[in-house]
């Protein structure tokens, strides 16, 4: 019988929250076979996320923006060549797209494995396929290929991420609540009028400093009671900042999946038209925003699928409110 260890190469390249959601499956797996080599193919955006994680024995970095143009496709054959030298067992897709798929085929891997819900053809591509239901959440989805693989689930799923350091200059000698009003899908970022109806609130509640991080467009002439962090910190010190927030408010976005992985009882989501069951905060004692309604993830039902709006600048200044006087409970 043959001594090598299980090669497992999980294929997750991006985005931040998708990382996050992937992490359960990986802690979960190391747990089963501690002397499994997993190896994780990863975009380098990502890397700070996964640096000294006890489940990961190596990553595959996918440096996507070097494959670009005539130059890129020979860049891209020899890491293929690369990918394919290892030869795992088994090729876990979790990103479930064409190109995923392929890098799970070009691996060499004994098996290469899917979810029912991948796209663009990549079904095609994969050797067997692990029913999920869409509608569920994506940590559940991706914990689906657990089963199929006969290992146990954690009674709670894990989420290691780095203790991360605060950015130099930044002060946390005194309470802050922490604001995250961008994202990168359409209709998802909070706009400043928004913005600045949360201060408002949060200023008639408490005088807790308020942290804007992410990045995006900063606004000028903000309330006195407000840091602006946009575009000032790497991975490392948005965990630092987040890690020490008395309340996070944040957008359907990686960092506030971030902070939900961190700190979930201490963590709002405001989802403007997003589906909160499916790709909200995952753990029951964090809360939702949706339609001038606020919840904690446990509260939940299928209700809260239905098409969402902006809030109205009364209901940012509630949400203020709220952010304040739960931030303040876990102080005192």
């Amino acid at each position: 019988m043959s001594s090598r260890r299980l090669r497992i190469l999980v294929i997750k390249p991006s985005s931040m929250g998708d990382v996050i959601h992937t992490l359960p499956v990986v802690s979960a797996l190391r747990r089963h076979d501690p002397d499994a080599e997993i190896r994780w193919l990863l975009h380098p955006a990502w890397r700070t996320l996964l640096d000294g994680h006890p489940g990961v024995s190596g990553i595959v970095l996918f440096p996507r923006e070097k494959f670009r143009g005539p130059a890129g496709w020979v860049r891209s054959l020899a890491w293929l060549r690369t990918l394919g030298d290892w030869k795992p067992d088994l090729a876990l897709d979790l990103q479930g797209l064409l190109r995923s798929a392929f890098f799970a085929r070009a691996s060499g891997a004994s098996r290469v494995i899917g979810l029912s819900d991948a796209r663009e053809g990549a079904s095609f591509l994969h050797g067997e396929r692990v029913a999920v239901n869409q509608h569920n959440h994506a940590v559940n989805r991706y914990l689906g290929i657990l089963d199929h693989l006969g290992v146990s689930r954690q009674e709670s799923p894990e989420f290691l991420l780095p203790k991360g350091r605060l950015p130099s200059g930044f002060d946390a000698t005194s309470p802050y609540l922490v604001l995250h009003p961008y994202a990168r899908g359409k209709g998802k970022s909070l706009d400043e009028g928004m913005i600045r109806s949360f201060l408002r609130g949060v200023a008639a509640r408490t005088n807790f400093r308020v942290i804007i991080i992410g990045r995006g467009n900063p606004i000028k002439n903000l309330p006195v009671m407000t840091e602006d962090w946009s575009n000032r910190t790497d991975l490392l010190g948005l965990i630092g900042i987040l890690r020490g927030s008395s309340f996070t408010v944040s957008s359907d976005s990686g960092p506030m999946h971030l902070s939900a992985a961190l700190k979930s009882s201490r963590t709002l989501s405001i989802h403007l038209w997003s589906d909160p069951l499916k790709v909200g905060p995952f753990f029951g004692d964090s809360h939702v925003w949706k339609n001038g309604k606020i919840t904690q993830v446990s509260g939940l039902s299928d209700a809260w699928r239905s098409p969402g709006r902006p809030p109205t600048a009364l209901e940012m200044e509630t949400l203020g409110f709220f952010a304040a006087d739960t931030g303040f409970q876990q102080t005192v």
